[in-house]
């Protein structure tokens, strides 16, 4: 008797390392023999290094329309008739959509759609969003009645319903989790403080709030030094130009570090971890930092909130507005015993809450109820 085929599609190799790896060698170990179709640039190696099988599949992030794609979508459902996985796991927006296309031609018997927010399509106020957000909203309500479908946060999941997806059909796993290991608690570094925005350089993630936020601390509040993590992602709708990073960092509003592959050493440095985002699916950047035992400011907004308890393991301000979060970020910066007693708050949180561990038991639960043991 063959072992039950598992089948992640994700767009890139780096964030399936990242944000899946973990609970895919988990799979393999409980006895799946496991897939992994993605765009591979960097991170092939430590995939099949894994165990894992590496299906590469070129394809692009930027652009949802089918009709333009179908050569991507019909080498996707040949993926799909070969392999015959028993379950095909679809992370983020497109592969959701064009897995959940290629799984219904292929006749996969089973699908888990994992949507890790809603988006730029559902953030973004422009006309092309709305239009496209429109469509999307229609492929959820047909594809995504088929399958099970786990979100990281309670808005997404009433979104889904009132779009027609069965309440029975949408769980409720919050994030990818991480290791409380190797984030672990520091010391806040002597010196001046760090407010660090960590994140792909995007609008939506509150970018401009942040650098508008360090403008008026450098006019007024107590010194500190205000840095950007993170790459311009220019695949995406929202990416900042790399000019404009350029033009902030070269104004001495803010530090652009580009992209770090240490986390753990990364947040180490900083006093404070700050995303203003506008939505988010649940931060596994927020969930780190708290593990960290570092204070959060962010916004109230879906998955944002999850993480960070008002007052608790750090503060929440409105979105968009850059004023309220110079003045949370200011309220942080002058006490230190309340940065510290919200990290070993947010700690506890995340050990009692977010553990990859407990991500990895929901996960693998959902699997085996779907296709018995491996």
């Amino acid at each position: 008797m063959r072992s039950k085929k598992l089948l992640y599609f994700v767009t890139e190799d780096w964030y399936f390392v990242s944000h899946r790896l973990a609970l895919a060698i988990a799979a393999r170990k409980a006895g799946f023999d496991v897939i992994v179709v993605t765009r591979v640039r960097g991170h092939g190696r430590m995939i099949e290094e894994a165990g894992l099988r590496l299906l590469p599949l070129e394809l692009r992030r930027r652009g949802m329309n089918p009709l333009v794609e179908l050569p991507l979508l019909w080498r996707l459902a040949r993926i799909y008739r070969r392999e015959r996985p028993d379950i095909a796991h679809h992370v983020a927006m497109k592969p959701v959509l064009y897995g959940s296309l290629a799984a219904l031609v292929a006749r996969t018997p089973h699908v888990v759609n994992a949507l890790a927010g809603l988006g730029w399509l559902f953030t973004s106020r422009s006309l092309r969003a709305r239009a496209l957000g429109g469509v999307v909203r229609t492929l959820f309500s047909i594809l995504l009645k088929r399958g099970e479908v786990v979100v990281q946060n309670p808005d997404d999941a009433r979104w889904l319903t009132e779009t027609g997806v069965p309440a029975n059909h949408v769980h409720l796993i919050r994030g990818s989790g991480v290791d409380a290991k190797i984030f672990a608690p520091r010391a806040e570094p002597a010196g001046e403080p760090v407010v660090m925005l960590a994140s792909r350089m995007l609008w939506d993630k509150g970018v401009a709030e942040f650098v508008e936020a360090a403008r008026l601390l450098r006019a007024s509040g107590p010194s500190a030094r205000f840095v950007l993590v993170g790459e311009a992602d220019v695949e995406n709708p929202a990416s900042i130009p790399v000019s404009r990073l350029v033009q902030w960092r070269d104004e001495g509003m803010v530090e652009w570090w580009g992209w770090r592959e240490d986390m753990p050493a990364t947040l180490a440095q900083a006093s404070i971890v700050c995303l203003p985002s506008y939505r988010e699916g649940l931060p596994r950047v927020l969930i780190e930092a708290a593990a960290c035992a570092r204070p959060i400011v962010t916004t109230d907004v879906p998955g944002c909130r999850e993480i960070v308890r008002e007052g608790e393991n750090g503060l929440r301000v409105p979105p968009r507005n850059a004023g309220a979060l110079a003045a949370a970020i200011q309220r942080l910066l002058n006490d230190a015993a309340l940065r510290r007693r919200m990290g070993e708050r947010g700690r506890a949180l995340v050990e009692a809450e977010f553990s990859i561990e407990k991500v990895m038991a929901e996960t693998l639960a959902l699997y085996r109820r779907l296709v018995g043991p491996p």
